[in-house]
This record gives C-alpha cells, structure tokens and sequence, in this order.
C-alpha cells in the first residue's frame, strides 16, 4: 500500500491563499519532500528549519551560510543529503532574492500558467518535475 502524501494543511500551510510565509514554507516542504528520502524525515527537517530555527522567509535562507544549512538538516536527520541539499537550499534562497524580490508569490505572479511556473521552478538545482508537482498540487490547484 502506497503511503499518502503528507499535505500543506498538515504541516499547517495553506499555500493557496498565496500568503507569502505560508508559500515559502511549503516551497520548502516540497523541495524536501521531492527527494529520495523518508517522509517522516523530510517532515523532520522541515520542522527544525523553518519552525525551530525560524527560517521562514527567503530573505533568512538566502543569509544561512553552508554550515548552517547542513547542521539543521542533520538535526531533522535529513543526513543521507545534507551537503548538496544545504547547497540547493542556499542557491535557491539567493536565487529567489535576486530574481523575484525575495516573494515566492512573485515567482507565482510572474508565470502565465502552472506549466510556466513549473519551468521557473525547475530552474533552480534541485528542483525537478517531483518538486514543481508537489508545489504546485496546493499552491497553485487547478
């Protein structure tokens, strides 16, 4: 039997109503959740990062250095990946602040449709089809 999908609501979200930190959080649950690993422990990573240590915005990821990335990941035993997820992550912090303003709705705003968005989002390393479609699932529904 398949495992569900944990969604936005349970971790709390509602990304469609395009609140900006609920957009950015769930962005960031996704990224997590559109890898090859646990749910439990992409869930726990996400917790530590965005609950615990408060990175609820892209301007606060884009100021997280490497090392701290990869400690937070460690401490939501997303170890398996931390190194080039902490790199991602960064990347896609400082990438969102250059070229949307630090708004994930803006990213939103600027695509015509959720197949543009999805190619916006893929842009950045470490987001593939996975990623853009559990995105997009809530944060733009059809």
């Amino acid at each position: 039997m398949k495992k569900s999908e944990i969604t936005a609501r349970e971790l709390g979200l509602d990304p469609a109503s395009h609140h900006e930190p609920d957009l950015f959080a769930w962005l960031i649950a996704s990224f997590l959740f559109g890898k090859r690993i646990q749910q439990d422990i992409a869930k726990a990573a996400f917790e530590v990062i965005v609950r615990k240590h408060q990175v609820d915005s892209v301007a606060k990821m884009a100021s997280c250095s490497h090392r701290q990335l990869v400690a937070m990941l460690g401490e939501g035993r997303y170890a398996r990946y931390d190194e080039s997820t902490a790199t991602r992550l960064a990347a896609l912090g400082q990438g969102l602040q250059r070229e949307y303003h630090g708004k994930v709705g803006e990213l939103l705003r600027h695509s015509t449709d959720r197949a543009d968005c999805a190619r916006r989002l893929q842009a950045y390393a470490g987001i593939g089809p996975k990623t853009a479609q559990i995105f997009l699932r809530e944060a733009w529904p059809d």
